[in-house]
C-alpha cells in the first residue's frame, strides 16, 4: 500500500464515523499530554509537541492534519487543552506562541507525509522525520510575534523584535526537548511497526 500508515496497518481503510472517533480520539490525546511538564534544562518541556508527532505518524497527513485543527478548535473555544501557560480561548491565537499553535498542523501534516512516503519507518528515518517536522514548526512560531503581530497590531514588548530576541527566548531553550522527543517519537513508532511485522 503506497500510503500505508500504522493506522491503516492496524485496523484497514476507515468509514467516516470511525475517522470522526480516531480524530476525536487524537484530539484528547494531544490535550491530555499537553497537561504533562517533564522538568528539564534549560526549560521544562510539555509532551503536546510529542503528542502531535505521534499522531501525524500514526494518522497520515490529512487525518492527522484534521486532529490538530479539532484539537485548536476546541481550545480556541475556550476549553483547557491547552499547556496551562498558553492563554485560554480565542487569546491564545494573538499571544506569542498563537505561531506555534497554527505551525502545529504543519508538524502533524509533515509527519503524517513522512509516514505515507515510508521515511518514519527505521528509528533514524522516523527521528530526521520528526526533527525536520520540529524545525518546520518554529517557521510561523517566530514569524507571528516576529513581524505578523505587529502588523495586527498586536502591541506587546515580544512582539516585534529582533531575530536574537526570538532564537534566545522562541528557539534556543527548546531545541534539546525538541531533539530528545524526535527520538522518543521514532522508538515509540519503530516499536509499533516492530510489533505489527510480527504478528503479520
Amino acid at each position: 500500500m503506497g500510503r500505508e500508515t500504522l493506522l491503516t496497518a492496524t485496523f484497514g481503510d476507515q468509514g467516516v464515523l470511525r475517522k470522526t472517533l480516531l480524530v476525536l480520539a487524537g484530539a484528547l490525546f494531544i490535550a491530555m499530554a499537553a497537561q504533562i511538564s517533564v522538568p528539564m534544562w534549560p526549560v521544562p518541556v510539555t509532551l503536546q509537541t510529542l503528542a502531535i508527532l505521534l499522531v501525524g505518524f500514526g494518522f497520515g497527513s490529512r487525518l492527522g492534519a484534521a486532529t490538530v485543527m479539532v484539537y485548536l478548535g476546541q481550545g480556541f473555544m475556550g476549553l483547557p487543552v491547552f499547556t496551562p501557560t498558553t492563554m485560554p480561548g480565542l487569546a491564545a491565537l494573538v499571544g506569542p506562541t498563537g505561531g506555534f499553535l497554527i505551525g502545529f498542523v504543519a508538524l502533524a501534516w509533515i509527519a503524517g507525509f513522512a509516514a505515507e512516503r515510508k521515511l518514519a519507518r527505521g528509528v533514524i528515518g522516523t527521528a530526521l522525520s520528526a526533527i525536520v517536522a520540529s524545525a518546520a514548526l518554529y517557521l510561523p512560531g517566530v514569524l507571528w510575534p516576529m513581524s505578523l503581530a505587529a502588523l495586527a497590531g498586536v502591541d506587546a514588548g515580544w512582539a516585534g523584535q529582533g531575530l536574537g530576541f526570538y532564537w534566545a527566548h522562541f528557539v534556543a531553550p527548546f531545541l534539546i526537548g525538541d531533539a530528545i522527543k524526535a527520538v522518543v517519537a521514532a522508538l515509540i513508532v519503530t516499536g509499533a511497526w516492530s510489533m505489527l511485522s510480527r504478528k503479520a
